[in-house]
Order: structure tokens, then C-alpha cells, then sequence
């Protein structure tokens, strides 16, 4: 499967490294591709590491700005010319999706295929990574988006909150009937 993950390119602590990496082990022992930003600094850096550690493939999609940063030895790199190209090529060449933690840009990143899933315009399987309780406010407001009437699909139709790695890939792999 190809596993697309948003997540920072920021140098984060161990609460959010460890996990990061554990999640790219497990990717690479399942015999996954990861398909991520292709940076090679921060948690783009530390996940791309447990994948190739663990027999993973690599399939970054850089972009023109940020291509100096592009991880060299992945099994595939593409560079877009703007980011909104890359997400749609990030989304394009993935089975499905996992969002880890991040600043805005993984936001803007997570909202969008989450609006695409909304809408019915793909049936991608998407988790929610909620490494340390990152996410529990934005769980919050989704579930008052889901109660006050804004989302025309529920919320567990959209994505799918795991605590824990491998919770993470269990899920994904059992909705595509590979578990």
C-alpha cells in the first residue's frame, strides 16, 4: 500500500520522534511505501528513516522551493512547482492517508482530504495520528462541527483517530483487506 503521511519537517522531542519513527518501522516491515513531502530534516527526516530501515520504499513529492532539502537515496523523488501541485500529487499516488503532527501546512494539508472525503470525491482511508494527545482539541471542534450540523457525513465516515502507531496501521490495512 502506499501510505501518504503529512506531518512537520520541524526538530521535535521524543514524544513526538519516537512515535514518528516507530510508525515508519512499522511501514517498512509491512512491506508499505511511504509516500510523504520528501524533506530530509525533522519528522519528514525521522519517519523516511524507520521506513528505509525496515525494507520500506520511498516516494517523496518535494517541492521547487524546498527541493534543496529533498532526501537524497529515496526510491523516488518528485518535485512540484507549488504546493498546491504537491498535494495533489501526494494524494494522487497514495492508497491512503495518515496525518501526523505538524504545524499549519499539515493542517491545510489534512483539511483538504478530509473536504475531498466529505464531498465523495475519494474513498481513501484516513487516520488521525493524535501522537502525545496532539489532536485532542481539533477532535473537539470536529466533533462540535459533527453535533451542530456542519459535516453531511459523520465524522467516523471521515477519519479515523488513533492513539497509538500501530493502531494506526491496523486500521488502514483492514480497510483495504490486507490485515
Amino acid at each position: 500500500m502506499n501510505i501518504c503521511v503529512f506531518l512537520s519537517a520541524a526538530d521535535l522531542d521524543e514524544r513526538y520522534t519516537g512515535p514518528a519513527k516507530e510508525f515508519g518501522g512499522l511501514l517498512g516491515k509491512g512491506g508499505h511505501t511511504l509516500v510523504w513531502g520528501g524533506s530530509d530534516t525533522g519528522l519528514m527526516k525521522v519517519v523516511a528513516d524507520g521506513v528505509q530501515e525496515s525494507g520500506g520504499r520511498l516516494l517523496g513529492v518535494s517541492v521547487d522551493f524546498l527541493a534543496a532539502k529533498a532526501r537524497a537515496g529515496a526510491d523516488e523523488m518528485v518535485i512540484a512547482k507549488d504546493l498546491a501541485e504537491r498535494k495533489r500529487l501526494l494524494l494522487e499516488r497514495a492508497d491512503a492517508v495518515v496525518i501526523m503532527v505538524g504545524g499549519t501546512g499539515t493542517l491545510d494539508e489534512a483539511t483538504e482530504i478530509l473536504e475531498l472525503k466529505k464531498h465523495g470525491h475519494t474513498d481513501k482511508p484516513v487516520v488521525l495520528l493524535n501522537t502525545a494527545g496532539f489532536y485532542d482539541g481539533l477532535r473537539e471542534q470536529f466533533r462540535r462541527m459533527e453535533d451542530e450540523g456542519f459535516l453531511p457525513r459523520p465524522l467516523t465516515e471521515l477519519v479515523f483517530f488513533a492513539e497509538e502507531p500501530v493502531g494506526a496501521l491496523a486500521y488502514l490495512e483492514e480497510s483495504r483487506g490486507i490485515a
